[in-house]
Parts: structure tokens; C-alpha cells; sequence
């Protein structure tokens, strides 16, 4: 072993054992902040599409505006598609923080031409370019994540970020709640809702998004380099002032542990090669299958519900204020699962969720179906069915990056996360218009399903908790 490799194992090794107050501010606060605004603009039309439609389509009523929801969430996919797998891979040759500051451009643009949409053509466009930031920030975001973990807290990390994640689709729910349905006496709706008296709402919502882009945008410009990825492009000096700046910082509150030994990292500038290995070699041509098919059928359920839930809500003959007002009691569950999992995330490995998930927002789905006529039982079916759909996401999402190597990590991240979101588009355009045809058992049910599939497969994933990533992934 060449001086230069037993430098990269002991600095992945010093990297493995700091403690989680060391890179808090970088994983879970800057890269969190990032992450949350993708997350506020995935849900930010969920509440606020009715009235966004009523205003810009021609003909658009409360009850037909869920046939006008479709192509725009397909096109955020589209766009989705095109984040994870033509943008996030250049962050293995340029770098993890400056396509970060892509996404966050893309979240940036696409936010404010949807807040000046006049009509519904420059609408969809505008969602197109916000969905290539949240395939972007998801792909790079997790990836940055993992690669400044420690080994036994990968999971976690990803999971306390999610909580950031949780807040930013609570408030772009609660939002649209507040800014786009009328007033009226709980539980019909929020006795302090603006909706009635405030007819373009739903442009300042957009119009935040912006804002918290731009400030994530500064933000970010003070994320250091991943040593992981310095290390891959051979810059060992500068990956070592990195790793010696996030020991200082733990420092100042004790002492550190000593590093234990780790495989060291081979420098290879050119990740087209190792992105041709993903697909030539058996270890990661089967994981990428694998994942791909969780994530797809994973994502017939999460995005069935977290951007159709109200239109899916009235199609089961729920007004659209108590339509509304159910989806954001379901998006406190949504917060409420973020705390837990950056609490519990590391206690099962990471496929062991997936089962769990299932159960949950299943048993969710049919308490709203079949006692959903009282508004408290709604609120606990609604409110099992969000913490349920997101409860295996973090895990599943350091999974994925974990499942491939420093060299192509964000490539394989965004290829199994970007063709897996065409299962989001399937739970749109094929299940969700199913919805309003069928009882509201059998509705949910189908709604719920695909993600009991998604837990099947997962079971086949590797065994990944507390394994060193140059291990699990060489």
C-alpha cells in the first residue's frame, strides 16, 4: 500500500469516527435547508392546486380540478426524471455543493414562474423545472449526507435532515390551507383561512418557495467539499483540511475516539467508467434492479398520496375545505415520523422499515375508508397514512447512496431514484383516476398497496447498517 492510500484510509477512518455534533451543521443544517425547499415545493400544490386552478384554467371548478392536476404533477416527474439522471451524476465529476447550488437554481426559476403563471400552459412548464430540482437535491443532497456520516449514523443523519424535509411539506400544506380555502369553523377548515378573501394565494406560496430557495442558494455556498469525493479525484490535501476542520469543531467539546482501520479509497477521476461498472458488473447491476423496482412501487403510494391526497380525498365525496383540512393533519404525521426516525432510524436495518411502512399506511387508508365519515377517525386514518408512506423513506434513501460507490454515488443514486419516480407517475395517471370510480375501501386499499410490493423487494437489498461505505460499496 502506497503512502498516498494510507492516507485516504485514515482519513475515511478519522471522518468514520467523529460525532454527529461535528457535521450537524453541514448534513443535517445547510444540506437539510436545501433539501427543505424541494420538499416545500413537492407539497406545496397539494392544498392550493383547487384554487390555483379555479383562477388559471378556464372552466375549472372545485369539483373538476382534480382532472386538471395530472399534467402538471406528471411533468414535475418529468422534470423529477431529468434531475436524478442527467443532473445529479455531474456532481461525481464536478462536485457535490456546486450541483447543489444547481438544484437550488432550478427550485429558484421553477418557483417563480409558477408564482407569475398567468395560464395553465406557463403553469406545468413551471413545475417542470421545480421537479428537476427535487430529483437533483434528492440524488446529491443524500449523497453528500452519506458520504460525511459516520458509518454507525448514516441512517440517522438522513432521517434528522428529513425532519427539515417533514417541515417543509407541512408548511407547504398548512400554507395552502391558510392562503387558498375560505374561512369556516374548525374542523371544516381553518376559522382563520384567507382563501375566500385572498384570490391569488396561491401565488404567495410559490412566492416563498423563492425566497427560502435563494436563502438555501447562500446557504450552501459555505458547504465544504465531501472528503469522500476529494479523495476519489486524488485531492488528498484538500479532503485533509476539510476532515482536520470538522475534527476542531468536534474538539472544542472533547476528545475523540481513535480511528479504527478502513479500506482505503483508489482516486478515479472518470466516472463514466465506473458508471458502465454499475450496469457490467453483478453486485451493482442487481442492486440497481432492486432498488429500481422498490422505489418504483414505493412511489405509486408517496406520491399518490403527498400530491393527490386532497384531490383523491374529495373524490371520495370530502368537501374541499375538509378535504384540505384532513391532508394537513396528515402532514403533521408526516413531522411526527421525521422526529421519530431521526430518533430510531439506525435501531433496524434499513429494509426492515419497508414492512412497517406498508402495515402502517395501509391500516391508515382503511380507518379513513371505513370510519372517515367522523372527522376525528379522518384525522388518525389520515394522520397513520403520512407517518406510514415516509417512515422507510430515510433509511431507503441512505440505502440507496450507500448501495454504490464514492466514484458514481450520485449516478447510482439518481438512476435508481429517477427511474423508480415513473412509479409516482403511475400512481397519478393510472391508480389516482381509478379512485373516485370505486368505494372508498377498495379506493385506499389500491392506493396503499403497491407499497406492500416495494416492501417484498426491498427484503433482497443488502445489509448495509453501521458497514463502512469503501465495505459496503468498493
Amino acid at each position: 500500500m502506497t503512502s498516498t492510500e494510507r492516507a485516504t484510509g485514515d482519513l475515511t477512518a478519522r471522518l468514520d469516527r467523529l460525532p454527529r455534533r461535528a457535521v450537524s451543521w453541514a448534513a443535517t443544517g445547510i444540506t437539510g435547508l436545501a433539501l427543505f425547499v424541494v420538499f416545500f415545493c413537492n407539497f406545496d400544490i397539494n392544498v392550493s392546486f383547487i384554487q390555483t386552478c379555479t383562477r388559471i384554467v378556464p372552466g375549472c371548478t372545485e369539483a373538476s380540478a382534480d382532472g386538471f392536476l395530472a399534467l402538471p404533477v406528471v411533468l414535475y416527474l418529468l422534470g423529477y426524471m431529468v434531475g436524478g439522471l442527467a443532473v445529479a451524476p455531474l456532481s461525481d465529476r464536478r462536485g457535490r455543493r456546486p450541483i447543489m447550488l444547481l438544484g437550488l437554481a432550478f427550485a429558484l426559476v421553477g418557483s417563480l414562474l409558477t408564482a407569475v403563471s398567468g395560464g395553465y400552459a406557463l403553469f406545468v412548464v413551471a413545475r417542470a423545472v421545480t421537479g428537476v430540482a427535487m430529483g437533483t437535491l434528492l440524488s446529491v443532497g443524500n449523497t453528500y449526507i452519506g458520504e460525511v456520516a459516520p458509518a454507525r449514523a448514516r441512517a440517522a443523519y438522513t432521517a434528522t435532515t428529513f425532519v427539515l424535509c417533514a417541515l417543509g411539506a407541512t408548511l407547504g400544506i398548512g400554507l395552502g390551507l391558510l392562503l387558498t380555502t375560505p374561512g369556516a369553523p374548525f374542523p371544516a377548515g381553518l376559522p382563520i383561512a384567507l382563501g375566500g378573501v385572498l384570490d391569488d394565494g396561491w401565488r404567495w406560496i410559490y412566492a416563498l418557495a423563492a425566497v427560502v430557495a435563494l436563502a438555501a442558494l447562500g446557504a450552501v455556498t459555505r458547504l465544504p467539499e465531501s472528503p469522500r469525493w476529494l479523495l476519489q479525484h486524488g485531492r488528498v490535501d484538500d479532503a485533509e483540511r476539510v476532515v482536520a476542520g470538522l475534527e476542531r469543531r468536534a474538539r472544542r467539546r472533547g476528545p475523540l475516539p481513535d480511528p479504527e482501520p478502513a479500506p482505503e479509497v483508489v482516486a478515479s477521476a472518470d466516472p463514466t467508467v465506473a458508471l458502465r461498472e454499475i450496469v457490467a458488473a453483478p453486485l451493482y447491476r442487481r442492486r440497481l434492479v432492486l432498488l429500481t423496482l422498490m422505489w418504483f412501487f414505493g412511489y405509486a403510494t408517496v406520491f399518490g398520496y403527498s400530491t393527490g391526497s386532497t384531490a383523491i380525498l374529495t373524490g371520495l365525496h370530502f368537501t374541499a375545505p375538509v378535504a384540505g383540512m384532513i391532508s394537513a393533519v396528515g402532514g403533521l404525521g408526516f413531522l411526527v415520523q421525521a422526529l421519530f426516525s431521526a430518533r430510531f432510524s439506525e435501531a433496524l436495518e434499513r429494509r426492515a422499515w419497508l414492512p412497517v411502512a406498508a402495515v402502517m399506511t395501509m391500516v391508515g387508508g382503511i380507518v379513513v375508508a371505513v370510519l372517515g365519515q367522523s372527522i376525528a377517525w379522518a384525522f388518525v386514518g389520515s394522520f397513520l397514512v403520512f407517518f406510514g408512506f415516509n417512515v422507510w423513506v430515510p433509511p431507503t434513501f441512505a440505502l440507496s447512496a450507500e448501495s454504490f460507490p464514492t466514484r458514481v454515488r450520485s449516478a447510482g443514486f439518481g438512476l435508481v431514484d429517477g427511474l423508480g419516480v415513473l412509479g409516482g407517475a403511475a400512481g397519478v395517471l393510472v391508480i389516482a383516476p381509478l379512485v373516485p370510480r370505486l368505494a372508498p375501501l377498495p379506493a385506499l386499499v389500491l392506493v396503499s398497496s403497491s407499497l406492500i410490493v416495494a416492501a417484498v423487494i426491498a427484503q433482497f437489498t443488502p445489509r448495509a447498517r453501521n458497514r463502512a461505505l469503501e465495505d459496503l460499496s468498493p
